[in-house]
């Protein structure tokens, strides 16, 4: 039996990933099964057993594949010729923006309440969030040395920042009529611009 290439496995695992995702996104993670996701995905379930030993396997897949999304933007941001504090806007919008997708959402508010009891989730999403915190971070000190933000402490910002997104998130799982994302980019850019030293 000829074995598969890299290639094929590589889009074989994305298309099972992307299927988890939408089912995610109309039942939630938790209470979707295997079964689905391989119907969605049109593979058979030893094909999704050969890719992810567990249901809980998939879910840090899920994670690592939301985390490389978001490291992508802040690599994309990092190279931008532009101010630190439009960086920062910049990112915020991204993460706000993420807040329209059903799936993400869902599965951000399962990883939560995955973090209480298994360790590995909460390592993974510790690790994710701190790389980005970092990022964030240097961006806020170089946005306060160009007098770009007033005088504020670097790491709580950014730690206010993401936290933003992941809260607004919840309540989204948890109230998806609570209020529109348009709105809250409206609100975070006007906070941002009460923080330049000539508000």
């Amino acid at each position: 039996m000829p074995r598969i290439s890299l290639s094929a496995r590589t889009e074989r695992r994305q298309q099972i990933l992307d299927a988890a995702w939408r089912c995610a996104g109309r039942k939630g993670f938790r209470v979707m099964s295997v079964d689905e996701i391989c119907a969605e995905a049109g593979v058979s379930k030893g094909a999704f057993y050969g890719y992810f030993e567990s249901k809980q396997a998939l879910l840090l897949a899920l994670l690592a594949d939301d985390t490389a999304a978001l490291d992508r933007i802040v690599e994309h941001l990092e190279s931008e010729m532009v101010r630190s504090i439009d960086r920062l806007r910049h990112f915020v919008r991204a993460m706000l923006e993420r807040g329209d997708e059903p799936a993400r959402v869902q599965v951000r508010a399962d990883l939560w309440a995955e973090m209480l009891t298994d360790k590995a989730v909460r390592e993974r999403f510790t690790a994710a969030v701190g790389h980005r915190r970092t990022a964030l971070r240097g961006w806020i000190e170089r946005a306060v040395a160009n007098a770009e933000l007033v005088e504020i402490p670097a790491n709580a910002f950014a730690a206010v920042l993401l936290a933003l997104g992941d809260g607004l998130g919840l309540h989204a799982g948890l109230d998806p009529t609570g209020f529109r994302w348009a709105n809250i980019r409206k609100a975070v850019g006007v906070m941002l611009e009460r923080l330049s030293p000539d508000a």
